[in-house]
């Protein structure tokens, strides 16, 4: 069945009404009619609702089931990337949702060769967001992952202090032949706890900016033996957690 989120409360009566490009996609694409059934998530819970009435505009479904069953990852997921060329950030937030991903840091790092304009961020944030939204529905999740506006080092340090465990992809660690495993590491993660994976732009990150991400408690990970490229880590590692814990 196709999923939709909604911010919209379900009534005393056990209906509710979803609108714009949704109802849209229910009536027009869809082809949908009284009687269909839908899954609908509203706050993380998933319902199974059944169409009443409605229009391109809006319709109107009413509540069969609540499903106690959930897709979502045993913990809370956060990547930070360093802002990579062309659409590669549209590809990691499609795929990285549908791996389980819980949010998106942008990361304006010091080798990061694009450079967003401040004043069209919301418009960028917006289409990734909307991208992360329809693999949600497609993946039947029930959390769109949130998309924020770039950050710097600084925001970067900031927003770690309140993660459980914090990593930073480093090539510099797969150069070692004597690497730490990424499974190992992993395995000293308990449940429920939050995890910040940090990857650079192409070209990695300075140094610098390692020297200060390990001073403030992250721990360097090694993704393999080989350098992968920026699009790539951080599915390579949402894929590593997922085998290891789903």
């Amino acid at each position: 069945m196709q999923r939709y989120f909604t911010n919209e409360p379900i009534s005393e009566n056990n209906t509710l009404t979803i609108t714009g490009d949704d109802a849209h996609h229910m009536i027009q694409v869809m082809r949908m009619s009284p009687g269909d059934q839908v899954f609908v998530v509203v706050n993380n819970q998933t319902y199974t609702m059944e169409i009443i009435e409605g229009n391109s505009k809006a319709v109107l479904l009413s509540k069969k089931a609540t499903h106690a069953k959930t897709n979502e990852m045993p913990f809370n997921i956060s990547l930070v990337c360093g802002l990579p060329k062309g659409d590669k950030l549209e590809l990691i937030t499609q795929k990285a949702t549908e791996l389980g991903m819980y949010e998106l840091f942008p990361f304006a790092a010091k080798r990061s060769i694009v450079k967003w304009d401040k004043s069209k961020n919301d418009k960028k944030v917006a289409r990734l967001q909307k991208i992360a939204k329809e693999a949600a529905e497609q993946s039947h999740r029930s959390h769109i992952p949130e998309i924020h506006n770039p950050i710097s080092l600084k925001e970067l340090i900031d927003i770690s202090k309140s993660f459980d465990v914090k990593y930073v992809a480093d090539e510099e660690d797969a150069k070692i032949q004597e690497r730490q495993k990424f499974a190992d590491q992993l395995k000293k993660v308990y449940d429920k706890q939050s995890i910040l994976i940090v990857f650079g732009p192409e070209g990695g990150l300075d140094r610098a900016e390692i020297k200060l991400l390990l001073e403030n408690d992250f721990q360097t990970i090694a993704l393999g033996p080989r350098i992968l490229r920026t699009e790539t880590a951080p599915l390579y590692a949402l894929s590593a957690i997922s085998y290891e814990y789903e």
